[in-house]
């Protein structure tokens, strides 16, 4: 098997995330612990910092952030259904299967034949090659036991308009559902928009989707009737000056919208 990868476009971005992550759960003091990540970014043959420079750490801090609000439903939900839209190099089955959750990896074909490479999928692990606005996927879900939908580092990738269809279906589809994503700023999505080189040698893919942590909640009740609960949450880099003022960003009204937020949206 090579361990070297070809990708563009927004499916690079999972190697920028896998930068971020290996990169912390390497680290004494690391917010993550994930042997198969780091495994990941060992294995796969990248010149990451020439692409992406220095880590922060940021897409750890996500990913614990995501653990911890899954696990507990987990616990609740014996069997449950965890779909994982734009899975891409993400190891969060890894880390949080309990040996009963059913899960199903939504990503985009060339997405998932790296993925298949490196994470071979099981018969609780399953993975489906389309895209997330493909909505055949919801087919694919089996919500007797509950279902939790993940999507950490997409939705602003999309048209507004595709993130409010995709979401809305999503919620109404699935009675109980809880669905957890992650947003950006309006101020880095025009910096995207402009054209973002994060170094030299990578230009980031531009992310039409962002929004004020401030609105997230409103924006998201305004799609759907079946909006049950909205939280909204600021996270940053794990590590340094950002990390530790980071609660002094969300209790300050003129600071909040300036982070990136993570929300969790339940249905009735």
């Amino acid at each position: 098997m090579s361990d070297d990868v070809a990708l563009s476009g927004v499916p690079l971005t999972m190697l920028w995330t896998l930068h971020n992550r290996g990169s912390e759960v390497k680290r004494a003091d690391a917010v993550l612990t994930d042997p198969d990540c780091e495994r990941l970014y060992d294995t796969i043959a990248f010149d990451y910092e020439r692409s992406f420079g220095p880590p922060d750490g940021t897409h750890a801090v996500r990913s614990a952030r995501f653990d911890e609000a899954l696990r507990p439903w987990l616990a609740d939900h014996p069997g449950g259904t965890v779909v994982e839209l734009a899975a891409g190099l993400e190891t969060q089955f890894q880390r949080c299967d309990d040996g009963a959750v059913h899960w199903l990896c939504v990503d985009v074909p060339e997405a998932i034949e790296i993925r298949s490479r490196f994470l071979p999928p099981s018969p609780r692990c399953r993975y489906l090659p389309i895209s997330a606005l493909d909505l055949t996927w919801l087919d694919h879900v089996d919500p007797t036991h509950g279902v939790f939908v993940t999507a950490q580092g997409l939705f602003m990738y999309f048209e507004p308009d595709d993130v409010r269809r995709l979401v809305a279906a999503i919620l109404e589809r699935f009675p109980g559902v809880e669905l957890m994503f992650d947003t950006i700023p309006p101020w880095f999505s025009r910096k995207t928009m402009r054209g973002f080189h994060k170094t030299p040698d990578y230009l980031a893919p531009p992310m039409p989707w962002g929004v004020e942590r401030s609105k997230v909640a409103a924006l998201v009740r305004s799609w759907s009737p079946a909006v049950e609960e909205v939280t909204v949450s600021s996270y940053g880099p794990s590590h340094g000056p950002l990390a530790t003022t980071l609660s002094l960003f969300a209790a300050l009204p003129i600071l909040r919208d300036i982070p990136p937020a993570i929300v969790r949206v339940r249905s009735r």
